[in-house]
């Protein structure tokens, strides 16, 4: 693996404090605000009913015209998009190519799947489990993950939006998060290809990530919070390992869309109230 692919090749560049306020404006732009909203909503959700008598939504109508729907759909999923796009032209900006750097690329597919793979099946059978707990301990809410109409064009604008959560999620959180990490913090800037994960200041990095990812969730109850903090850290130490995000990418799009089409029948099939 080429050393200036691996997310630990970071480049001298502006003052540390420039990718600071750089790091705050994109997260105030996209899942930074996420998870204050989320961490409000599940305030505000203890407040009321027992969480595991409420239910949360992940994708829902928008408009009882279809073509209004459809229209709406479309465009949040563009819109959210943005903060993707702005990232990627940040790094272009500064005299990067974040495709290559971050391994957002098709050169090595077989590897990529592989882990893709394997991250989908270990991640989902865990998302499983603590959905169940939570739900037996009432500690999580009921997950709708798609409440839209059944149209021609639902199944692709759900596999659109599994896309969006999937490339917002591991660009800006683990790709662009941690090389902008090490810009910050000139300790992380590890030059080897493979960096020694006992180094402490990493460990603090993939933590951070997590807590954040961990935050958006909180809507859906304490349950969803705490597996999704346990996937940040899975994918925080993976993207370390291997400085590609493409297995993370892979992995994320294939949870959504099971998500989207299929929970209900497989919380059915575990037993799952």
């Amino acid at each position: 693996m080429e050393s200036s692919s691996h997310p630990n090749s970071a480049r001298p560049g502006r003052p540390p404090k420039f990718y600071a306020w750089e790091v705050a404006i994109v997260l105030a732009l996209s899942l930074g605000r996420s998870a204050i909203y989320a961490v409000l909503n599940l305030a505000e959700r203890l407040t009321r009913e027992p969480l595991g008598e409420q239910s949360a939504t992940v994708q829902s109508s928008q408009s009882r015209h279809e073509a209004f729907d459809f229209t709406y759909q479309l465009l949040d999923n563009l819109f959210a998009l943005a903060p993707v796009a702005l990232v990627l032209y940040l790094f272009f900006l500064h005299g990067g190519n974040p495709f290559r750097r971050w391994g957002l690329d098709f050169r090595r597919p077989g590897r990529d799947w592989v882990l893709g793979v394997g991250l989908f099946v270990l991640i989902g059978a865990g998302t499983l489990v603590i959905y169940g707990i939570g739900r037996a301990s009432g500690a999580t809410v009921e997950l709708i993950p798609a409440d839209v109409g059944e149209h021609w064009w639902t199944t692709p604008m759900l596999l659109l939006t599994a896309l969006r959560h999937s490339l917002l999620e591991e660009i800006i959180m683990v790709a662009y998060l941690f090389d902008r990490a090490r810009r910050i913090w000139p300790a992380l800037q590890v030059s080897t290809v493979r960096p020694p994960l006992s180094h402490r200041g990493l460990w603090v990095l993939v933590l951070v990530s997590a807590v954040l990812r961990g935050a958006y969730h909180l809507y859906q109850g304490f349950g969803p919070g705490v597996g999704n903090f346990l996937m940040g850290v899975i994918f925080g130490w993976l993207y370390l390992r291997y400085g590609r995000v493409m297995p993370l990418l892979i992995a994320h799009f294939l949870l959504d869309v099971v998500g989207f089409l299929a929970f209900p029948l497989l919380v059915a099939a575990v037993g799952i109230s």
